[in-house]
């Protein structure tokens, strides 16, 4: 192991940590580049390099620029493609490089595999795990919401990384208290434009979701979507849309990408992709095809675990109605899952009344800080939550796509918000949550009935004989997402003493969960 510093065209100088293989090289190299210190190497996810360099690779792992020991400023996304392509040229002229080099990494790590501004300087093969290329809907928000404690979070962890830098050990400690006794959720706007006021999150969290001037989207070289290409994603991943969207464009453009999506959230993989991501760098680093590391596609089953070929442009299509007395949200057994019928299931309206004193909590799923598969059965049992289960299954039922609920809603203020859980109803009681969504809807078009629509997280799930499956309906999934205030206003918190009582009327009439294909066919 050793450290070498790279001259940019500018003066700066990065600087990456290097590991190779026992005797001569060259060797095929892979290359990481991210911004939390180049000896973490990821690890939280990854097999360390050493692994790596066991199997006849040199791994590269850069601390981007102003990050680390690398000189500069750092200035997120926008700078890594010209630093992205020159470290390319670098590496490829170092003696200990045989010309190969495939590069890998997730989050952040992954997008600075595709942003580069040479196409003469491509990687071979590349790696991108859970990742995407547009700021707003892959990066900040979803549903018009923007990802409150996940971006408070992940933008005070990189300014407490510039006070390190810098040597502002009280602003550290600072960001290192809010953190760990859960201030940050109030305190943290206030942190970021003290301590990091250029940051990426400070910016996406001071801009509005539905406004799409102040979300850039990145744009690859042409080329590189037809270089081998290793997609990963994970049912409880925030980024999981971002990832279907490289897979969709790299195969519109002629590429052929490879594609595992697992039952894994950010930070948790459940035993890594290291065995298939070697297999694939052999096959196209080393031309070595053996083992074969099974087909292009293969999708995690929520409900056994198993590994399915199942293609995202498939879709099972269920479609069930919404029915109830008036009582869903009163008594978690009465609203139902039926059958859609031409007569319709039942007009009865069901009422939620939204109480900014206590919040309905959000839980699990992509963007709780307790990302994955999570109990809720306490939840479903609070009087504004409105849920509908199915009827239990008789055989092995399968659902593959995305989620959606339609379903008209009116509310007595202008502004609130639809947070939405799809679970599974074991036969020995309990209630799984696998999936969630949520929409955000602003202005005086809040006072009338009109159809709403609220995506879910994608999934597979097969519902094993007995089991049962229940759509809850709540109007907070606070910290996930800000609380909405009722007033019109863009939410920028927590509940406060200006924060109104929200009521809305749902109509059931015409209400549908459908399961749609994750992505379009081409």
């Amino acid at each position: 192991m050793s450290d070498a510093w790279q001259d940019m065209a500018d003066g700066v100088r990065l600087c990456s940590r290097i590991w190779t293989p026992p005797g001569d090289g060259p060797w095929p190299v892979l290359l990481m580049r991210q911004p939390y210190g180049r000896a973490i190497a990821s690890t939280v996810t990854y097999a360390h390099p050493r692994w790596y360099a066991g199997h006849g690779y040199a791994v590269v792992v850069q601390d981007v620029r102003g990050r680390g020991d690398s000189e500069g400023q750092f200035r997120g996304f926008p700078q890594e493609a010209a630093d992205g392509s020159a470290t390319l040229a670098w590496l490829r002229r170092q003696p200990w490089c045989n010309g190969r080099i495939g590069s890998y990494g997730f989050s952040y790590q992954g997008l600075t595999q595709l942003l580069l501004a040479d196409p003469e300087h491509l990687p071979d093969a590349l790696a991108p795990a859970m990742c995407g290329l547009e700021e707003g809907p892959h990066w900040a928000c979803s549903g018009g919401a923007h990802w409150w404690a996940l971006g408070l979070g992940w933008g005070l962890q990189l300014a407490a990384q510039g006070c390190r830098r810098r040597g502002d050990s009280a602003g550290w400690q600072r960001i290192r208290r809010s953190l760990e006794d859960g201030s940050f959720l109030r305190e943290g706007p206030s942190l970021l434009e003290q301590l990091d006021p250029d940051g990426m999150a400070r910016r996406w969290l001071g801009s509005d979701p539905a406004d799409a001037d102040p979300w850039p989207s990145h744009e690859p070289p042409a080329a590189l979507w037809r270089r081998p290409m290793l997609l990963i994603g994970g049912w409880h991943d925030p980024h999981l849309a971002g990832v279907l969207q490289l897979w969709q464009r790299a195969r519109a453009a002629g590429g052929s990408p490879w594609l595992r999506i697992g039952a894994w959230s950010h930070l948790h993989w459940h035993g890594g992709i290291d065995a298939l991501q070697l297999a694939f760098f052999n096959q196209h680093l080393k031309g070595q095809p053996e083992p074969q590391p099974g087909p292009p596609l293969l999708l995690q089953n929520l409900g056994d675990q198993r590994w399915q070929p199942h293609s995202p442009e498939q879709g099972s299509g269920q479609r069930w109605g919404l029915a109830s007395n008036g009582l869903a949200a009163v008594d978690s057994q009465e609203g139902q899952l039926l059958e859609p019928s031409p007569a319709g299931n039942g007009a009865a309206a069901v009422v939620l009344v939204h109480d900014p004193w206590r919040p309905l909590p959000g839980r699990g799923g992509p963007l709780g800080l307790d990302a994955g598969p999570v109990e809720r059965g306490d939840l479903d049992q609070r009087t504004d939550v409105a849920c509908f289960s199915g009827a239990a299954a008789t055989a092995p039922m399968e659902l593959l796509g995305q989620p959606q609920l339609l379903i008209q809603a009116a509310a007595d203020q202008p502004g609130f918000d639809l947070c939405v859980a799809l679970s599974v109803l074991g036969v020995e009681g309990g209630v799984r949550q696998l999936s969630s969504g949520v929409a955000r809807f602003l202005g005086e078009a809040c006072l009338e009935p009109q159809p709403r629509i609220v995506a879910l997280q994608p999934l597979l799930l097969t519902l094993a004989p007995g089991e049962r499956l229940r759509l809850s309906i709540g109007l907070a999934a606070w910290p996930q997402i800000a609380v909405n205030p009722g007033d019109g206003s863009l939410p920028r918190g927590g509940s406060g003493p200006d924060h109104r009582t929200i009521t809305v009327a749902l109509q059931l009439a015409g209400a549908e969960l459908s399961i749609q294909p994750m992505v379009g066919a081409n």
